[in-house]
């Protein structure tokens, strides 16, 4: 057991087991198939530790978030640099007589270093990425599984409570 209370993970840390159990929902987004489990987990007597919600059909989403310019590149690396400036002043402020001195330096060389560190990147990628992007790995539907021997419960649940899912006929 967990400290949680729950039953640990059969398999060793780092290996990767394909999930098993039968389907019993098929859900066109996350928040459904864990609405789903949810339910089941509300009526208190169904075991939620035999169910697993699968994403199917991965796929990597970048989007583009604006695009960049050396203003912008500059203006990220020297508040990124001063925070981290801001950081290392204060734990130095820590171990010197004066608070403010050893604060101030802090920020003035985070800032020079985060220049540095924003500048170099960009001028070496000359050009042929002047966008910024964020990156997500989202699922075409999520299925929730369930151990055979709780499979035909689960399913005939989540289809009594319309929860908008395709539900597959049971094995």
């Amino acid at each position: 057991m967990t400290p949680f209370g729950t039953p640990q993970a059969r398999n060793q840390p780092g290996e990767r087991l394909r999930p098993e159990g039968w389907p019993v929902g098929s859900f066109g987004d996350y928040a459904s198939a864990q609405a789903a489990v949810d339910m089941l987990s509300d009526r208190g007597d169904f075991p939620v530790n035999e169910l697993t919600i699968v994403g199917v059909n991965l796929m990597e989403v970048e989007r583009v978030v604006g695009r960049l310019t050396w203003g912008r590149v500059l203006a990220a690396g020297a508040a990124s640099g001063a925070w981290m400036g801001l950081f290392v002043g204060i734990l130095m402020s820590l171990f010197s007589e004066s608070f403010m001195a050893p604060m101030i330096y802090g920020i003035v060389m985070g800032v020079i270093f985060g220049l540095i560190a924003a500048a170099v990147p960009y001028a070496a990628s000359k050009g042929r990425r002047d966008f910024a992007t964020t990156t997500q790995i989202v699922a075409g539907r999520y299925d929730v599984l369930c151990t055979p021997e709780h499979a035909r419960r689960a399913r005939d649940e989540i289809a009594r409570a319309n929860l908008g899912g395709r539900h597959r006929p049971g094995r």
